[in-house]
C-alpha cells in the first residue's frame, strides 16, 4: 500500500447528511431504509477528529437540490417520481445539513452537489487546486453512488485518492464489496482508518500498538 500523505491531503466528507442517516427524514418516510448507512458514523468521526489533529483539511460535500427541485434530473433512481414529489434533499430543509456527531464547523468548506459525483457541477476543483491539495482521503455514503462516482472522477483526475473501507456503507453489502473492489481496481487505494491514523497521527498510533 502506498503510505497515505499528509502533505497537499484533504480529508472529503461524502454526503454525511440527516436525511442519509435517520428514518425520519424523507428517504425513510418514502420507504427507503437507511438503518444500514448509519455504519459509516463511527469511521467519519475519528476521520474528522484526526484531520483536524493533525492539520488535514475536511471537506464536506452535501446532496442538495436547488428551489424548485429544478436540477432533480430525468434519471430519477430508486423512488425518484416520489422523492420529486416530496421535494427530497431540497434546499432549506433540515435534512440536508451534515450530521450533528461530525462536528462541522461555520468556517468549514461545504461542497453542494445535485449528482452523485462530488466534481460534477460543482466547485471542488477550483477549491482542491487553490488549496494545492492533490490527494484525498475520502468516506460517507454511499460507497456504490456518490463514494464510488466521486472516486472515480478523482482517479481520472490523478489525484491520490484513499477510500477508508470502514468508515463508508451501502444500503446492501453485496453493493458494498463489489464497489470497494472496484474502485481498489483502478481507481485509488482502498485503506482503514487504522492506516489513516498511523499515517496522520503516528505517535497515537505506536502507542495503541504498545
Amino acid at each position: 500500500m502506498t503510505p497515505i500523505p499528509t502533505q497537499n491531503t484533504a480529508l472529503l466528507v461524502v454526503d454525511m447528511q440527516k436525511a442519509f442517516v435517520d428514518n425520519q427524514y424523507s428517504l425513510g418516510q418514502l420507504g427507503l431504509d437507511v438503518t444500514p448507512l448509519r455504519d459509516a458514523i463511527p469511521g467519519c468521526i475519528k476521520l474528522v477528529e484526526m484531520a483536524r489533529a493533525a492539520g488535514i483539511p475536511v471537506i464536506f460535500t452535501r446532496y442538495v437540490y436547488m428551489p424548485g427541485m429544478v436540477d432533480f434530473g430525468l434519471h430519477r433512481g430508486a423512488k425518484g417520481e416520489d422523492r420529486l414529489a416530496n421535494k427530497s434533499l431540497g434546499f432549506g430543509t433540515g435534512e440536508i445539513e451534515v450530521i450533528d456527531e461530525l462536528g462541522a464547523r461555520p468556517d468549514d468548506i461545504i461542497i453542494d452537489k445535485s449528482r452523485p459525483s462530488s466534481f460534477y457541477g460543482t466547485r471542488l476543483e477550483p477549491v482542491l487546486t487553490s488549496m494545492g491539495i492533490r490527494n484525498l482521503v475520502v468516506c460517507g455514503v454511499t460507497t456504490n453512488i456518490c463514494v464510488e462516482s466521486t472516486v472515480r472522477d478523482a482517479g481520472q483526475r490523478d489525484y491520490g485518492t484513499y477510500v477508508v473501507k470502514d468508515a463508508v456503507a451501502e444500503f446492501t453489502p453485496e453493493r458494498n464489496h463489489y464497489a470497494l473492489v472496484g474502485m481498489a481496481w483502478s481507481f485509488g487505494e482502498v485503506v482503514e482508518t487504522a492506516d489513516v491514523s498511523a499515517a496522520w497521527m503516528p505517535s497515537s498510533s505506536a502507542q495503541a500498538a504498545e
